[in-house]
């Protein structure tokens, strides 16, 4: 299968591991944080993330920036324990954090992997933090030894996946659906 080779091609991460000492900030994101190095020096640092604990009001807050349908608190919680991996993405300035990205992925842990609700603050948009985002997330699936990858997208953000080497209907594959009476 040609497709799932190309899409799983190398990644060249902008992303830089950091330390979790107890002293340093980043140890309450995780031990497997990530913080992106910005072009230009500032106060500010973002963070990737792999921790679960996420505030379900303020992933609501972030869905409600885009324009998401409101989901039942409970259902996204499930969602989430869940989930073969979940990644927030944070701003972190002085001592406050906000969630401004997100995604997570479901698994059977040996074959495939599926990417869901995939968000960026739009007033983050456009900086390139998606790529990052979309990346981190496929760098952690392939490190799990999950070779296929699928996702579903809006129309307006086809070209987005596109560029990160999705592709619509690979090989034919024809993606179907049941959805309940």
């Amino acid at each position: 299968m040609g497709f799932w080779k190309s899409l799983l091609s190398a990644l060249e991460s902008p992303v830089t591991v950091s330390s979790s000492a107890s002293d340093d900030p980043l140890a309450g994101y995780g031990p497997e944080a990530v913080e992106i190095t910005p072009a230009i020096a500032t106060d500010q640092r973002l963070i990737l993330s792999t921790r679960r604990d996420i505030d379900l009001q303020e992933l609501e807050a972030l869905c409600d920036a885009v324009g998401w349908s409101r989901r039942p608190v409970r259902k996204v919680r499930r969602a989430l324990d869940n989930s073969f991996l979940v990644v927030s993405l944070w701003e972190h300035l002085a001592q406050q954090r906000r969630l401004i990205g997100f995604a997570r992925a479901t698994s059977d842990h040996a074959f495939n992997a599926t990417i869901w609700d995939v968000v960026i603050n739009p007033s983050f948009q456009g900086q390139g933090l998606g790529r990052v985002l979309m990346e981190y997330v496929i760098a952690q699936l392939q490190q799990a030894d999950i070779p296929n990858i699928t996702l579903f997208a809006d129309p307006h953000v086809v070209d987005f996946y596109r560029r990160l080497g999705f592709v619509l209907d690979p090989e034919g594959i024809k993606g179907m659906f049941w959805y309940p009476n």
